[in-house]
């Protein structure tokens, strides 16, 4: 597998020679810098590769290359995003970068209510706390029918939380939920929030997967004809958040995603922690029945509680068998090499890390701490060196 590190450019505060010292060989980067829905010039990623470069590492997955919100929706001029969109994919390809990662989850990306989440033995970690969540939706947010998605449990806690809660207790709490969208540009008050939902009405599941479809439609051709692997990040949490419909939360929506239009091209990045915040979801065995369309993988696992709360826990402490996952990974890698396909070997990243040590006096992306992201990509390394060792 090839060792990657996922580097946010001139916003990322850990600087390119710390990467080299925790052994990846590989960047996972995106032009943060450019609005959704914008084109990333030829002369603009050839200038960050040679940064890339230039420091010895490999630019071998973009991630992301944004989905503007239009286009979930299915309203405005989607023939220039859509040409935006394939154009900025050939100016990838035209610099080398083969692999696109992206996500078409609407409005917002991962979803987290705590971004320094006490650890027992120190440092912190990023939580989704139901009742929090529940808070933010009935009482801050007072999105209509919240109550009906969370259980009476659940509600009460909500209730009890917001009552003790200060201002800054629920500024903190909307900053941890908009955390998710580190390249974005729209950060939402609760008023924008509103209004940006507002744009969702009537959009149900149904009709978040025909504007997918009609996505896929438009790109995957431009994909095959430039030699690419494009691969959709699974929903973070894998549940509807704030009454929005998503669709890539279990092993039939990735069924449906790769049927939808039937190409190599249309793949998988196989994201174990946000596949294991369900408790639905066996993670090894998802990967093992879409090994063939896995072009990438975010390794990091999640400790789940009763109500629907997570957190995430040590990469191979969760309640997901990263061992058994990474044995699938790895036979599949050795399958492509047998038959000769492209694609052969599958970058990773070590995601989400603890934020430990001096990553507690930083100011790292909420989940993408230095020493947190070192420590996981070393047991994972130890991972699978141990297992290139024993029949697979």
């Amino acid at each position: 597998m090839i060792e990657s590190w996922r580097w946010y450019g001139p916003f990322d505060t850990i600087t390119l020679p710390e990467i080299a010292q925790t052994g990846a060989t590989a960047l996972v980067h995106a032009l943060h810098e450019v609005p959704y829905g914008e084109v990333w010039t030829k002369d603009a990623i050839a200038t960050r590769k040679a940064e890339i470069t230039g420091a010895g590492f490999d630019w071998t997955v973009t991630e992301s290359l944004p989905v503007h919100e239009a286009i979930k929706r299915g309203d405005g001029d989607l023939a220039t995003l859509f040409a935006n969109y394939r154009q900025s994919m050939a100016n990838l390809a035209a610099n080398g970068i083969t692999t696109i990662c992206y996500n078409f989850m609407p409005l917002i990306d991962w979803t987290r209510t705590d971004l320094t989440s006490p650890l027992a033995r120190g440092g912190t970690c990023l939580r989704f706390d139901q009742a929090r969540m529940a808070a933010f939706e009935i009482h801050m947010l007072a999105r209509t029918g919240a109550e009906e998605d969370y259980s009476q449990e659940v509600r009460n806690k909500a209730a009890i939380w917001f009552q003790q809660s200060s201002e800054a207790d629920r500024d903190a709490l909307l900053q941890a939920i908009m955390a998710g969208l580190p390249g974005a540009f729209d950060r939402y008050d609760i008023a924008g929030l509103r209004n940006a939902l507002e744009r969702y009405n009537g959009i149900d599941r149904a009709t978040l997967r025909a504007n997918y479809k009609r996505f896929l439609q438009e790109v995957i051709p431009a994909a095959e004809d430039l030699g690419m692997a494009f691969c959709v990040h699974p929903d973070d949490p894998p549940r509807d958040i704030l009454g929005l419909p998503r669709v890539v939360s279990n092993a039939e929506d990735i069924d449906w995603i790769l049927s939808a239009v039937d190409s190599p091209a249309n793949g998988l990045t196989l994201c174990s922690g946000s596949l294991g915040a369900n408790p639905a979801n066996d993670v090894p065995a998802i990967a093992e029945r879409f090994a063939r369309s896995i072009r990438f993988a975010h390794l990091r696992n999640v400790h789940k509680d009763p109500d629907g709360s997570f957190e995430e826990a040590a990469h191979l402490d969760g309640d997901t068998d990263m061992v058994a996952l990474i044995s699938v990974l790895l036979r599949e890698e050795a399958r492509r090499r047998d038959q000769g396909e492209p694609f052969a070997q599958i970058p990773m990243r070590p995601d989400h890390g603890h934020d430990l040590l001096s990553d507690l006096e930083r100011d790292n992306f909420p989940g993408y701490p230095l020493i947190g992201r070192m420590r996981g990509l070393a047991e994972l390394r130890g991972v699978i060196r141990a297992l290139e060792q024993m029949p697979l």
